[in-house]
C-alpha cells in the first residue's frame, strides 16, 4: 500500500493570515516541496505575485496564524458567525 501523503491538497489552496504578512492577508499555495519528513508550501500574496514565501506547512493548522480560504476582517473576528 502506497504510503500516504501529508496534505494532499495544499497546491491551490487558500488561506488568510490572521496578521498581516508581508503587507497582506491573502495568500495562495503556488508550490510544494518535501525535504525529510516535512512539508513546506510556497506561499504568494493574492495582490501581489512578486510577494512570495515558503513556510513549514503544518504552521498552516495553526488557526491562531492562518485560516483556510480567503476571510474578510469581519470573518476573522466573529468565527461564530455565518456569512
Amino acid at each position: 500500500m502506497p504510503k500516504k501523503q501529508k496534505f494532499p491538497y495544499l497546491i491551490g489552496s487558500k488561506w488568510t493570515a490572521k496578521q498581516k504578512t508581508w503587507g497582506w492577508r491573502h495568500f495562495q499555495v503556488a508550490n510544494r516541496k518535501n525535504q525529510g519528513k516535512w512539508v513546506f508550501a510556497e506561499m504568494v500574496a493574492s495582490c501581489d505575485p512578486n510577494v512570495r514565501f515558503w513556510l513549514n506547512a503544518q504552521q498552516l493548522k495553526d488557526y491562531s496564524l492562518w485560516q483556510a480560504g480567503w476571510k474578510s476582517l469581519a470573518e476573522m473576528q466573529d468565527p461564530g458567525h455565518s456569512f
